[in-house]
């Protein structure tokens, strides 16, 4: 698939490309990173995160030698964990404090597994999981949010959308934000396959730019009736709530670590031992998605990342960025599906790009209208973006079964267990301390296919 790619990893394009392609990885990471802090609440800041982002991305880069173009955006796995740093009626400050603890001890999960690896190496892990297992856990990993995907493009900001497909009914918002959302894809699509030069490569930016002039249209028509609403102008005027002042136009996040100063006398063991048992079991999930995730960039940029620069070096970048992102932002990163998604539909593989999307990720957190404005761009633009970007994931998945023989049993079997599985949906609570550890449908998948695959070794595979 390499051939494809416009830009292959170690290129550098010109400037100006350079920043179209950096706010094009950013727009594309950027609702899912900002999402983790609003579902958590409890004042957590949405500039922090996207900081957070950056500077977890930028760490990352330096640990894999600038050989992977991914940028690493809020996990979703940690939901459950960080919401238990909050349970118990314990302190806001006691709260954000045990979202740094948590990532660091998920982070050093991935920090012993990297050592593991560095002395055993990485091929077992392709011997554990071949193309008959990573190839339909990867199609999952872009299946599993597209139910999120069709609720974003028929609703706005509010969760609309999903009341809609619950109802069954398409009411006079649906209606209007799916046009909002189709418009954005046409326009993805149409500038990706049509388009010339920077067209070609930056088709994100400018389908969601169509996409967010037709919501405004619709919004300023409807002057205030509630089925017209798409756009929330409410995350510009509360940039004036106070007057015009320097905050109108910079400042400086709410960061993490400054809000759990002070926290530290109110610390004992029992709250300790709660955020492991929150966090640890997690990182053990996250990290098969881990190695899903860069098998799949693998494919896309035709290098094995898991043998060069190391799959001992992308769990070390994974792991410290991870720490360093909710040190400042709260939240614990992970390698980033849309990142991967963008870099195959617009053919740039440029780790430089990776880098000034970090970069800029770290600056536009300071700058109080850009961030406006990237928090008032409609779910259902974003929805319209998604499909594309979780639809190409899940085609490239679907790549990697190509060389496997389907017609015998032994592949269809696990192919057929980790499809059923990821798309059904099987996650699992499990209770543990008095928290709820979570196994995603992706890692339950992934574990039954792994299984399945290790039941049916006797069978020699004639792929």
């Amino acid at each position: 698939m390499a051939t494809n790619l416009i830009y292959k990893v170690s290129d550098k394009p010109s400037f100006g490309k350079l920043i179209s392609f950096a706010l094009q990885q950013l727009l594309a990471i950027m609702a899912a990173t900002i999402a983790v802090p609003m579902i958590v609440g409890n004042g957590m800041s949405t500039s922090a995160a996207l900081f957070g982002a950056g500077v977890g991305t930028f760490i990352y880069l330096l640990f894999t030698k600038f050989k992977s173009p991914v940028f690493l955006g809020s996990s979703f796995a940690f939901l459950g964990s960080m919401a238990a740093a909050f349970a118990g009626g314990v302190s806001v400050s006691l709260g954000y404090l045990g979202l740094i603890i948590g990532a660091v001890l998920a982070g050093l999960v991935y920090v012993v597994i990297a050592i593991i690896v560095k002395i055993a190496g990485a091929r077992w892990v392709s011997k554990l999981m071949p193309a008959v297992v990573i190839g339909p856990t990867v199609s999952i990993i872009g299946l599993s949010p597209a139910g999120g995907a069709i609720a974003d493009l028929l609703g706005g900001n509010g969760g609309h959308g999903t009341e809609v497909l619950a109802a069954g009914v398409m009411d006079t918002k649906a209606w209007l934000c799916m046009i909002c959302g189709l418009v954005t894809l046409c326009v993805t699509i149409l500038c990706s396959v049509y388009g010339k030069k920077m067209l070609k490569m930056i088709p994100f930016i400018i389908g969601i730019f169509a996409g967010y002039v037709v919501a405004l249209i619709f919004t300023l028509i409807g002057n205030g009736s509630g089925d017209l609403i798409i756009l929330d102008f409410g995350k510009f005027s509360a940039l004036t709530a106070n007057g015009v002042g320097l905050e109108t136009f910079f400042s400086v996040p709410d960061f993490t670590f400054v809000k759990a100063l002070g926290a530290f006398n109110e610390l004992n063991g029992g709250y300790f031992a709660t955020i492991a048992v929150a966090y640890v079991p997690v990182a053990f999930v996250v990290f098969a998605e881990h190695i899903a995730d860069h098998k799949n960039i693998s494919y896309i940029i035709d290098t094995d990342l898991l043998e060069e620069p190391g799959l001992h070096r992308t769990l070390l970048g994974d792991g410290v960025g991870s720490m360093a992102g909710a040190f400042f932002g709260g939240c614990p990163n992970t390698t980033y599906g849309e990142s991967i998604g963008c870099v195959a539909i617009s053919g740039n593989a440029s780790v430089i790009t990776i880098l000034a999307a970090s970069i800029m990720a770290i600056l536009v957190s300071f700058i109080s209208p850009f961030v406006a404005f990237l928090s008032s761009i409609p779910a259902c633009v974003m929805g319209g973006v998604c499909i594309a970007l979780y639809g190409f994931i899940s085609v490239s998945g679907l790549k990697m079964l190509q060389p496997v023989d389907l017609g015998n049993n032994r592949n269809l079997f696990v192919v057929s267990v980790i499809l059923i599985a990821g798309i059904g949906g099987l996650a699992l609570g499990i209770p543990v301390g008095g928290t709820v550890i979570k196994l995603t449908s992706i890692a339950c998948a992934l574990i039954l296919g792994i299984l399945t695959n290790v039941m049916l070794s006797g069978k020699k595979d004639e792929a």
